[in-house]
Parts: structure tokens; sequence; C-alpha cells
């Protein structure tokens, strides 16, 4: 059952690194002193902004141990891409993200009205992104996220206000679907329902909703249309993954296959001690070479060099993360790492973050071993010893 009075509602479209949004906010909610202002947040990111606003200084340590342990590496690199992103657009505007948040945070304090959040939990949003999408898709995706923060493609000074035109939301959203449709499905169709959701079940007739433009159309079309939203329930469950994992297989089936191949040799009577010598020196010398060439310490490429041939056999593990780990102990990483990656000019300045190193120590071990698994062994030991069982 729905409770909002439409014509009640305002629903004030900003751009979220925009200084004349802060203004249009603040300025809708002492003119019209609605009974709640409901903003575009989640009850992590509005603690965190209330943390900012009060000066209170938080532990800014992030368990990267814990985040490889969790295997959360992908969630926790896409997040950090968009947030460097999105910090980056601020700081070349100079307004820091979330302004127009904070603005209808103190607005409405002063005033003594109160809050209602109504954006979905980010991590649950970013998890359902991953998981919709395909390994195509995902690079295609990392692919720009990486370009974009390198530079590329960003020749063109920002005009912030003309990106809530309703006309360039449109083109943009376009572009945005076009390229990643599973994304644009999660971050904004799924976020439009949900947020549509969340302000029709306020129980106060005056409301002012805050929320990023392009969610605007979105959320409008919902209340036109109540019977179209989905449930909530929908909307939050993780684990919604669909259809059969091909990729997964396929991966898991190689080193099923190196065994296998390993086990024909010998019951054939072939003396495999030698492969068996090259198996493991090629996996290690890899895992070793792609840990110390991604800038790890000594002792990761160590780790990363003698967990490969174990990795390589083991579907379910990588040898980067226990490089990362390892690295992840003499590199401490903070929030601050985050924040700053918006300031990096240069590969130099990136060389320097904490966070870019660790992720870069885990990819290069995890490449390393993986040119050994697709091109090394099969060439070096897998199709010799073939020859050897049916070649003559």
């Amino acid at each position: 059952m729905f409770f909002l009075k439409r014509e009640c509602l305002t629903i004030i479209g900003t751009a979220h690194v925009s200084e004349e949004s802060v203004n249009e906010v603040k300025d809708a909610i002492y003119e019209q002193h609605p009974e709640v202002v409901a903003i575009e947040l989640d009850i992590g990111r509005y603690t965190r902004l209330k943390n900012q606003m009060n000066g209170i200084e938080e532990d800014d340590s992030i368990s990267v141990t814990k985040i490889i342990k969790e295997n959360k590496v992908g969630l926790f690199f896409t997040s950090t891409l968009l947030s460097y992103f999105q910090s980056k657009i601020g700081a070349d505007l100079d307004v820091a993200p979330g302004s127009e948040m904070i603005g209808a945070i103190e607005a409405s304090e002063d005033l003594g009205i109160p809050i209602a959040l109504i954006d979905r939990d980010v991590n649950i949003t970013l998890q359902r992104a991953l998981n919709k999408m395909g390994f195509i898709e995902k690079a295609k995706f990392m692919f720009g996220l990486i370009a974009s923060a390198l530079g590329h493609g960003d020749e063109e000074d920002i005009d912030v206000e003309e990106l809530k035109n309703p006309e360039n939301l449109d083109d943009l959203m376009e572009i945005f679907k076009d390229e990643a449709p599973s994304v644009y499905e999660v971050l904004v169709h799924e976020r439009d329902a949900y947020l549509a959701g969340k302000i029709m079940n306020l129980q106060q007739d005056h409301v002012i909703a805050v929320v990023g433009a392009g969610h605007k159309p979105g959320i409008e079309n919902y209340l036109d249309h109540p019977e179209t939203l989905p449930k909530f329930s929908d909307l939050e469950v993780i684990d919604d993954k669909k259809g059969i994992p091909w990729t997964k297989i396929i991966l898991a089936m190689i080193p099923i296959l190196f065994v296998v191949i390993f086990f024909l040799a010998f019951i054939n009577g072939i003396n495999i001690t030698w492969n068996l010598y090259e198996f493991f020196a090629i996996s290690m010398l890899m895992g070793f070479i792609g840990s110390i060439l991604s800038g790890s310490k000594l002792i990761s490429a160590i780790v990363g060099g003698l967990v490969a041939p174990l990795t390589i056999i083991h579907p379910l593990l990588a040898a980067g993360w226990f490089s990362g780990l390892v690295e992840a102990k003499y590199r401490k990483v903070r929030q601050s790492d985050i924040k700053n990656l918006a300031h990096m000019e240069s590969f130099r300045d990136l060389w320097g973050n904490n966070i870019f190193r660790i992720l870069l120590v885990v990819v290069g071990t995890n490449l390393g071993v993986s040119i050994a698994t697709l091109v090394i062994l099969p060439s070096k030991v897998f199709i010799p010893l073939f020859i050897k069982m049916f070649g003559g």
C-alpha cells in the first residue's frame, strides 16, 4: 500500500558534483519546508557524510587481507574505480562528491525536518551488477573505467549542469546502456525502481526527494505506473546468477585436463618425472616473474611463485591472492588512498598509491600464472606428453 500524495512530492534531480545543485536543494527545502526530505543515500554513505560534517575522524584503514580472503577483489576494484571517477570530477570542479546531499542534510537539520534514506546498499548494487555481467561485458566495463581513470577520452571540459538536461541525459544513458547493458540495468533501472518504491512508501504528505538527475525520469515513470514496480525482495537478492557458468566450467576443466594427461602418461609407462619438474619450475617461475614485474616485494613474489603449481591444479585458488595478501602486510591501505586517487596525474603518482600497488601485484601474479597455464605449459609439457603417448 502506497501512502504518498503525488501532488505533494517534489523531486530534485541533481548533479552529484555541482555547486548549483547544492544551492537548488537548500533553497527548495527552506522555501517549501516539507514534512520529510528523502535523499539518495544508504545508511553507510549517510553515516560517512555525517561524520565528515561533524569533523569525526573515522578509522580509515581497509582490510585488503579480508577483501582477498572473501574473494571480493572484483567488487573492491569496481567500487574503487567508480569512487575515483566521481572524486576526479569533483576535484576538477572544486566540489566534493555528495555536496548536494550534505546541503540537504544541513537544511533539514536546521529546520528540524526528518530525513529518509531511500537508496539501496551500495555493496548490494555493485555485487548484483558484477553477478549479471558476462566475461566480455566485465572486460569492456573495466577497460572503460580504467581508460577514464588514466585520462583517455577526457579531452573536453565537463559542463556538469548540462548533464542535468533531459535530452543530454537520454543520450548519455543510451550510450551507457549499449556499452554495458547489465550494469545499466542494475545501476540505473533497478535503482530507479528501488528509489521510487521507497518514496512511494513514505507516510508523510509533503516530501522533497533529492536524487541524481539520471534517476528522475525513471522514478517519475514508476510513480505514474506503480503497478510495474518489482518486489523489493527481488531487488535486494545478491546471489541471482542464472544460467550455466560456462567460463568457470572451462577454467575448471583446464587443471583437470592437466591431471588427466599426467595420469594417462603414467599408466602408459611413460616416465613423467622430468615433465613434473618442468611443470613445477615453469609454474613457479612465471608466478614469481609476474609478481616481481608488477612491483611486488621480493617475499610476495616468492610466495606467489611457490603456490603457483597448486593454484593451477586447484581451480578455486589464485596465486595472486597469496602474493597480494603478503604485499598487503607491507602496504597498509586506508580510505585516504582512494581519495588520493582523484589527484593522480601520472603513472608515477599511481605507483605510490598502496591500493594500486596491491591490486597490481594480484593481477600481475595471476597474469604470469595464466601465461604459464595457457601458453608455456601446453607447448613445453603437455603437447610433448601427448606426442609420446599417441605419436609413437
